[in-house]
This record gives C-alpha cells, sequence and structure tokens, in this order.
C-alpha cells in the first residue's frame, strides 16, 4: 500500500436542503477514526438558492480547513416526491461541486449501501448506524443528529468499499492476480 493509500483522510457528506450532514475521518494504516462531524444547518435560510451557495461555500471550508484527499457523498434517496428530489439533487450538486473544484476524487453510495457496509444490513435503522459508527469509532455523542452520523457513515463506507481487492475484470484468473498482487502474498 502507498502512502497516499496508508495515510489519507475523508470527508462524507449527507445533503440535505434543510440539514447537511458531515463527517471527516482519518485512516492511518488498516486504523480508520474520527476527525469531527457535525451539520451545516440550513433550517432559518428561507431562500432556496441561498441554501445551494451555503452548502458550496461551507464544504469548501471544510476542504480548506481539513485538506481531505477523497470526498464520499450518499446519493439522493429516491422517494416519491419529484420537488423533494430535486432539492436534494442541487444540495448533493453543490457540495460536489466544492470537491471538484478542489479537485478531490468523488465516490458515491447509495443509502442501503452505507448502511450495508456498516452495519451489515441494507434496512438498518439511522439510529443503528449511529450505534455502530459510535462503536467502530470509538466516540460518545449525547445528542448527535443523525445527518452528521449518516454523512460519517458514508465516509466509513468509502473506505471500507476502497479496502476492497480490485475489480475481478482487471483479472483474467486466480494466476493473473497472484502475479500481479505478489506482495500480498505473505511466504
Amino acid at each position: 500500500m502507498n502512502d497516499k493509500q496508508s495515510e489519507r483522510i475523508i470527508l462524507g457528506i449527507d445533503p440535505g436542503t434543510t440539514v447537511t450532514g458531515y463527517g471527516l475521518i482519518t485512516v492511518s494504516g488498516k486504523s480508520p477514526s474520527l476527525i469531527t462531524l457535525g451539520i451545516i444547518d440550513l433550517r432559518k435560510e428561507q431562500d432556496h438558492f441561498r441554501k445551494i451557495r451555503i452548502i458550496f461555500e461551507e464544504t469548501l471550508g471544510l476542504i480548506d480547513r481539513y485538506h481531505p484527499d477523497e470526498f464520499a457523498v450518499e446519493a439522493p434517496f429516491f422517494g416519491k416526491n419529484v420537488q423533494s428530489m430535486l432539492k436534494l439533487g442541487r444540495a448533493q450538486g453543490a457540495a460536489i461541486a466544492a470537491a471538484l473544484y478542489r479537485d478531490l476524487p468523488v465516490f458515491e453510495y447509495a443509502p442501503r449501501m452505507i448502511k450495508m457496509s456498516i452495519t451489515g444490513q441494507g434496512q438498518a435503522s439511522k439510529e443503528q448506524v449511529a450505534s455502530m459508527l459510535r462503536t467502530i469509532l470509538s466516540f460518545k455523542s449525547g445528542s448527535m443528529v443523525l445527518d452528521a452520523t449518516d454523512a460519517l457513515g458514508a465516509a466509513l463506507c468509502h473506505y471500507y468499499q476502497s479496502c476492497k481487492p480490485a475489480a475481478a475484470k482487471e483479472y483474467r484468473n486466480w494466476s493473473d492476480y497472484l502475479r500481479k498482487n505478489s506482495d500480498r502474498i505473505k511466504q
């Protein structure tokens, strides 16, 4: 594993036009640990387009403060309300635009994938995800906003997904995998 992969910071975002959650983890070797988590509170802002600007600016601020190496974002949940989906898509786009503006690689994960990677259950509740994150990353939170732990879940999900062996299509067979990954074989 190269230094970039063995020590890195991942910023996770759970986009929303009322509350946008964020969580940052650092990974040293195979040990993820919490840097911070919180929310961008947009409840007092009435103008939808101003909310989008705030999400962009606050995400840029997080990037400039913590210098993450990668950006993981939760994909909008596909509900029946088209207007809600449009607003969530805009919020996600603002956060992604901030990451791209700072040349961060962007990775998107479905809520079900995040839940599965954190709890082992794709149908887990937000509370179950938050509880598991507290256990995995060893932190305490009294009245933590679930949007923040959802964002933290996106960051940790990305870490777990990036640690998987490369996709099978890069290898023709087991011998090809072994030949290309001789550094992973214990003698």
